[in-house]
């Protein structure tokens, strides 16, 4: 089995510089809006099909980093300066010596394969005239070459590792999908059956014009119709897939998405090496997701990289293997180091917000529904901003959870403020239970009179006026704090939908305080 063990990309789009090691088998690739999730398949696929007509369609204007683009832009533009770009595939040992070499940016003997684009020195002078007279960056004589390490060059039809990219956020885009059913049809077939079926795909077309047409074409005289028979009326451009009977672009986007990644994991008479999948999660109901999940998870016969925004998707797939990148950073971080109990634990979770967590700074850490519900007001009145605005993430989780969290916290160096109930006992459940964890990074806040047990009581009595007013219509037998303790969800929603302001419980508001800072 061919396996990608490294990616290096040097001035490729977002990334200036851009080092990642891949696991064999699975490899998730979460983060934020721009930080690069697409960029890193694009990366992989471009180098693995050797396709020239990908670059050309995509231009390397868009290839190249805009930063050090300008950056040159504004330097004395000397022609030795001028920017590269590449990516290498670092790949575990094929024995092939066609493959092994040290055609790599660390100069080192290993397998791999390598994308490199470069001015092309047989356009010295006129580069050097442009770089003299103009603003503009000279794209157009630039060259690209697709390499292995050990030099030998290879292209599309000679490609090496046989992969597959299936594009999710392309589901409406007609050449995304005619690109995927080729892909898909290249993997199934070998080279021998590919050239039978093309000619006879061309012989049945003539045949239909030369038997079927033929009484027609009788009565139009100097003219005849005809079918198209040419090398953009192929058998490749003509092919689709069907499931029962029906193609699959008619099929709705969330069946496509579901068919394409289904199509693409299972297993084929040729061995598929690579599976590249851009949101496997697009347009897929909840109950077609959990299998999707479930299947791409039986996967052991080919390398999976895929980039989603999907919580189930990020922790099912096994945390450890998962790959975070930022908008605001050029740099990895893996979680291979967090606990195998932890990552078993969120696999099992049926509901949780850990690709929120993961991709946060700072974080307050709540137990239930109404502590969730009233902290983004508590947010604002202590630090006159938006919870958003303040740069503070609000996630509530099962109290039992807290741990789990905290665990990654540590590992990403996430600020994480804990906000918890005493459950009568501060002494044990807030200080010796969360020992381990209390620092400058992770802090645990409670009600450290021990009579003031849960969430509920402390927002009473600290506005025990405005909580009596609005509930005493609502309570019946029940005295108001009782009521509050018994409907703990609604509760809270009528304290948010009430206009006056509430009087936050000291502990919450040195949570806040510490977590803004």
């Amino acid at each position: 089995m061919i396996v990608i063990e490294k990616l290096k990309l040097l001035n490729f789009k977002r990334f200036q510089e851009l080092n990642i090691t891949f696991d064999k088998d699975s490899n998730t690739i979460i983060g934020d809006n721009e930080s690069g999730k697409s960029t890193v398949l694009l990366a992989l696929d471009l180098v693995l099909s050797g396709s020239r007509s990908k670059i050309e369609n995509i231009g390397l204007e868009f290839l190249f980093n805009k930063k050090t683009i300008s950056d040159f832009l504004i330097s004395n533009k000397e022609y030795d300066d001028l920017p590269k770009l590449f990516v290498e595939l670092y790949l575990n040992e094929q024995n092939n010596e066609d493959l092994n070499g040290y055609n790599n940016s660390e100069r080192k003997e290993c397998d791999g394969l390598k994308l490199v684009i470069c001015p092309d020195d047989n356009y010295l002078n006129e580069i050097i005239d442009i770089l003299k007279n103009d603003n503009n960056f000279p794209f157009e004589y630039y060259k690209w070459d697709f390499s292995t390490f050990q030099g030998k060059l290879y292209n599309g039809y000679s490609r090496i590792i046989n992969h597959v990219f299936v594009d999710n956020s392309r589901i409406g885009s007609e050449y995304a999908m005619k690109e995927y059913i080729n892909n898909m049809y290249n993997s199934y077939t070998e080279g021998a059956d590919k050239f039978e079926y093309q000619n006879k795909y061309r012989q049945y077309k003539k045949e239909f014009n030369n038997v079927v047409l033929k009484e027609l074409n009788e009565k139009v005289g100097n003219y005849c119709f005809g079918v198209k028979n040419d090398s953009k009326s192929n058998l490749q451009t003509d092919l689709t897939i069907f499931e029962d009977d029906i193609a699959i672009e008619n099929k709705g986007k969330g069946k496509q998405c579901f068919i394409k990644t289904e199509f693409a994991i299972r297993k084929s008479k040729k061995n598929i090496d690579t599976v590249l999948i851009e949101e496997p999660e697009n347009h897929l109901s909840n109950t077609n997701m959990q299998l999707l999940i479930s299947q791409i998870g039986n996967v052991k016969d080919r390398q999976l990289f895929i980039a989603t925004h999907n919580n189930l998707i990020c922790s099912r797939l096994d945390l450890k293997k998962a790959i975070i990148l930022s908008s605001t950073s050029e740099d990895v971080v893996k979680l291979e180091n967090l606990d195998t109990d932890t990552a078993k634990f969120f696999m099992k979770l049926a509901n949780h917000n850990i690709l929120e967590f993961v991709l946060s700074k700072k974080v307050i850490l709540v137990e239930g529904n109404a502590e969730y519900i009233l902290m983004g007001k508590f947010v604002e009145t202590i630090t006159k901003k938006t919870e958003k605005e303040s740069g503070i993430t609000i996630i509530a989780v099962n109290g039992l959870s807290f741990k789990r969290y905290l665990n990654i916290a540590n590992i990403l160096s996430i600020k994480t403020a804990i906000i918890k109930d005493n459950d009568g006992d501060y002494t044990n459940n807030c200080i010796k239970d969360y020992q381990d964890y209390n620092d400058n990074l992770i802090k645990v806040f409670y009600e450290n009179d021990n009579n003031k047990n849960t969430f509920e009581i402390c927002i009473y009595l600290n506005n025990k006026v405005i909580c009596d007013k609005l509930f005493a219509s609502t309570r019946r037998s029940l005295t108001v704090q009782e009521y509050m303790l018994k409907n703990k969800t609604e509760s809270a929603f009528d304290l948010l939908e009430n206009n006056e302001d509430l009087n936050v419980p000291e502990y919450i508001k040195k949570a806040i305080e510490w977590i803004k800072e």
